[in-house]
C-alpha cells in the first residue's frame, strides 16, 4: 500500500459540503455513536460549523494526498479541553486518523487533553492510544446515532 501524505490546514468554506457528506454516512455515524441528533439537518449543520469556526477552538481540515478526508479539533473550556476527529470511512485503517490527531497535538500544546469514545469503537480507541491517550474512566451516554444509551471510555493525554 502506498504511503498517504497527511496534512492539516484551516477549514475553508469549500470543506463544509464534504464534511456534511461524511457526517451523513450511516456506518460512520453508527461507529462514532455520539453524533448530532439529525445529521441530515443541513441548517443545524451550518449553524454548528458557523459557531465553532467563530470560537477559540482549534479546528483543522484533514487532507490525505491533497484530498479533504475529514476534520479534527480541540474544543471546550480552558480547564477541560477535548479532542475530536471525523475521517471519511474510505480512509479508515490507513493511519489517517492517527496522523491527523498527532499533527493536531503538535499544534496544541495544552495538557491535559481529554477524549471520549464509544467503548466498542476499537478503531478510535486505538488511534487515541497511539497518540498517547490512556483510559482514565468509563461513562454512559446517549448515542444519537444508535438511539440508545451506551458505554463509553474517557481517555486523557497528560504528556
Amino acid at each position: 500500500m502506498a504511503t498517504t501524505f497527511i496534512t492539516l490546514r484551516e477549514v475553508h468554506d469549500t470543506d463544509l459540503p464534504v464534511f456534511f457528506r461524511h457526517m451523513n454516512d450511516p456506518e460512520s455515524n453508527r461507529i462514532a455513536a455520539f453524533t448530532s441528533e439529525d445529521p441530515s439537518d443541513r441548517a443545524a449543520f451550518e449553524a454548528h460549523w458557523a459557531r465553532i469556526r467563530a470560537s477559540e477552538d482549534v479546528i483543522r481540515t484533514v487532507l490525505a494526498d491533497g484530498v479533504v478526508v475529514g476534520h479534527t479539533a480541540v474544543y471546550g473550556p480552558p480547564d477541560f479541553r477535548e479532542v475530536t476527529y471525523f475521517i471519511d470511512r474510505a480512509y479508515w485503517g490507513r493511519g489517517v486518523a492517527t496522523a491527523a490527531l498527532s499533527g493536531l497535538l503538535d499544534v496544541v500544546p495544552t495538557r491535559p487533553l481529554h477524549a471520549r469514545a464509544a467503548a466498542d469503537n476499537k478503531g478510535s480507541i486505538r488511534v487515541l492510544e497511539k497518540c498517547g491517550f490512556t483510559v482514565t474512566g468509563h461513562d454512559r451516554g446517549f448515542a444519537n446515532a444508535r438511539g440508545e444509551e451506551i458505554d463509553e471510555l474517557v481517555l486523557t493525554l497528560v504528556r
